[in-house]
This record gives C-alpha cells, sequence and structure tokens, in this order.
C-alpha cells in the first residue's frame, strides 16, 4: 500500500529564480541557491527559466493529439531499440516488487536542422513521428531546444556552486545523449493503492527538467522516508538531480526517489527533458574533487552508465 504524502512544505522545496544566472547579471548568487537546493532535496522550483508559455502549450497540445489518437497510429511509431517513440502502459517499471507504470511515454532526442541525428550509441539513433499530429514534430524539436538552453544554464550554475569552471559540466556536450518525453498518466481509482503512475525511483541521467501541468501528483520521498507532495506552481518548471549528476558528485548532490500517483480523476501530462552529455563523458569525482579524492564509485562512462539502467527498467529491451 502507497504510504499517504504530507502536503509540502515550501520550505523543503525551495524556488530559484535563474534570470540572473541567464541573464549573468548574479550568476554567483543564484549558483548558492542551486547548490545548496541539491545538497538537500535535490528537487527545486525552477522559475525565470524563459521557455515561452506558448512553447509549453504547443508542445503539451500536439502531445495530447497524439495520445488521443487511434491505437494504430501510437503503435505505428512504438518504441524502436534506440529508445525513441511510444512506449505503450506497462512497458516500464521502475522499482523492483511493484507493478509496471500506468503511464504511457513518447520519447525522442537530438535532432539537426538538416533532419540528421547522431547515431553512435545503442541509446539513440532516428526520431520517429507519426502522422498524427502533423505539428508534434515541429512543437517537439522545438520544446526540446528550449528545455535544452535551460539546462545549460544550469549546469553552468551547478559547476559555479562546485567552485569550477562554469563550463566544467559542458566541455563534451556538443552531441548530447539528452532525451525528451512526453508522459502522458490517465486517471486512475482513488482507492488502487498498489498502482503507480511511475513507481518509486530515481532519474537516471544527469539532469531532469519537468514541466507540470496543473493537475498535480508528484510525490517525493525526504531522506526520513516520508513522501512528500510537490504540486505544480504555476509559472515554474521542476528540476532535480539525477543519478549520474549525484555520482559525479559523489553523493554531494542528492538524487531522490519520487513518484507519480494520478488521485485527481483527470489526464496529466508532463514534458520532460532528461539531460545528459557526450555518451564518452566520463563520470569521475576525482575531476569535481581533484586527483586524491577517495571516490566512492568508481569512474564511468555515461553511455555505459545509461545503457545498464535503461536495461533493467524497459521491458522492450529484455
Amino acid at each position: 500500500m502507497q504510504p499517504k504524502p504530507e502536503q509540502l512544505d515550501k520550505e523543503r522545496i525551495p524556488v530559484v529564480d535563474i534570470t540572473q544566472l541567464r541573464d549573468g547579471s548574479d550568476a554567483g548568487a543564484v549558483a548558492r541557491a542551486l547548490h545548496a537546493a541539491s545538497r538537500d532535496l535535490g528537487f527545486i522550483y525552477v522559475s525565470g527559466h524563459g521557455i515561452p508559455e506558448q512553447l509549453i502549450d504547443e508542445a503539451r497540445n500536439s502531445a495530447y493529439r497524439f495520445f488521443r489518437s487511434s491505437r494504430e497510429n501510437r503503435n505505428s511509431v512504438s518504441v524502436s531499440a534506440h529508445h525513441r517513440g511510444w512506449i505503450a502502459s506497462g512497458g516500464a517499471v521502475m522499482a523492483d516488487g511493484v507493478k509496471p507504470d500506468l503511464k504511457e511515454s513518447f520519447l525522442w532526442g537530438l535532432e539537426r536542422a538538416d533532419g540528421s541525428v547522431p547515431d553512435d550509441h545503442p541509446l539513440r539513433g532516428p526520431n520517429q513521428w507519426p502522422i498524427e499530429p502533423a505539428e508534434l514534430k515541429i512543437a517537439s524539436t522545438a520544446y526540446f531546444e528550449a528545455a535544452h538552453e535551460v539546462a545549460h544554464h544550469l549546469m553552468r550554475g551547478f559547476a559555479i556552486g562546485l567552485s569550477l569552471p562554469e563550463n566544467f559540466f559542458l566541455r563534451s556536450a556538443s552531441s548530447p545523449l539528452s532525451r525528451a518525453s512526453y508522459v502522458y498518466y490517465p486517471p486512475q481509482a482513488a482507492d488502487d493503492n498498489d498502482q503507480f503512475g511511475v513507481g518509486p525511483h530515481t532519474d537516471f541521467g544527469v539532469l531532469t527538467v519537468l514541466c507540470q501541468d496543473q493537475v498535480g501528483g508528484l510525490e517525493v520521498q525526504d531522506v526520513n522516508g516520508q513522501w512528500l507532495q510537490a504540486p505544480p506552481i504555476e509559472g515554474t518548471l521542476v528540476v532535480n538531480v539525477a543519478d549520474l549528476l549525484s555520482r559525479w558528485t559523489d553523493g554531494e548532490y542528492v538524487s531522490t526517489p519520487h513518484r507519480v500517483v494520478n488521485r485527481s480523476g483527470r489526464e496529466r501530462l508532463s514534458l520532460v527533458l532528461a539531460w545528459d552529455p557526450d555518451p564518452d563523458t566520463m563520470i569521475d569525482s576525482r575531476e569535481v574533487f581533484g586527483a586524491e579524492h577517495s571516490a566512492d564509485q568508481p569512474a564511468i562512462t555515461c553511455g555505459d552508465y545509461l545503457q545498464w539502467r535503461f536495461r533493467k527498467a524497459f521491458a522492450y529491451r529484455k
């Protein structure tokens, strides 16, 4: 049975305005706030992110049209071996011992202006765009670029907060392994205590940038095991430290378990960017803390780590 979540204590998940990081007027102050939040719960509401509301609406509306389209249309872009396309409900299990997730997902990645995509790693390749809706590709590609820009500002902020060169985390990010997804949560029975939209998990990569809708359902677990509601706050994104950033900082930044339970009786949709650098980027905390640092975990490439995690989580990869 799911533990009942507490109402959010707004002091636990801070709101950080990144305007002065984006425009350079006071990057240090924003970096300090990001640094403090990342060492505590690892979740941050980010305002001043710069993504136009119209762009968010266009992406969200096109995604809804896709998930409401025929099964035949969705099946036409069933997830590929490169982790691109549609994953049906039940296609992911994010925690041991729980039912498969109720959610559906549509995934895509970097696509250059000429339509080409990198194909140098098993977790990326050609994007798959359905016939319906026709505008999905344009809206999704634009949102990917805008969210990616936010992620780059944040990674500069984290580097400054750690007293590193501001481009430290971006040194090998010219061909990023980042993935974007629309995640659709159908309504679920209020008394179904064994079913999650997404089961308890930590995110796999470096950083997650999440645009919630106004329905709610995101819950975050604190260090005492208590689940806290993380409801939407208008005009903000939710940003959280993921496993590879925690590993890169040897646990100084915290990757926190979270889950989604859609008790609203309505559809719910999230726009997600999982930001990662190039696949051959070495995740090594000694680069952060110095060669003499005794790391808790060995160095690993971003690409190798993500392959291992994806094999565990997604049924189609087994």
